[in-house]
């Protein structure tokens, strides 16, 4: 078996927050999008990274992931970040710190979606 890509799925209750923080927030492009059906989805991409993000209430009170995303220059993304939108920083970990296991990480949050940035 070869494969080439993981798509995850993620649900909001309201999809515009994961547009916010994966779009306006971490420059993703959406790819695909239908945002004004009877059930609201699009796929944001960055190079070879892509989610299926889905406006549905019940599965978004089920489902919270955590994601990583590993970075070779996790000042730059930080700098960029904290001055644009600082309300996406978790508050556990909101400053790049070196972690135990060897990587520098911080972290950000909004209503559905923690993701770990991460630099070995």
């Amino acid at each position: 078996m070869n494969f080439t890509r993981l798509v995850p799925n993620v649900y909001y209750q309201n999809i515009n927050d994961g547009i916010k923080l994966f779009v306006n927030c971490l420059g993703f492009r959406i790819g695909h999008e239908e945002l004004t059906s009877k059930e609201p989805f699009c796929v944001i991409e960055s190079n070879e990274f892509h989610l299926m993000l889905f406006e549905h209430k019940e599965l978004a009170k089920e489902h919270q992931p955590e994601f990583r995303l590993v970075t070779r220059n996790i000042e730059e993304v930080f700098n960029k970040i904290s001055s644009s939108h600082p309300e996406y920083l978790h508050p556990n970990l909101s400053k790049i710190t070196l972690r135990p296991w060897g990587a520098k990480e911080f972290a950000l949050r909004d209503g559905q979606v923690c993701l770990i940035i991460q630099q070995w």
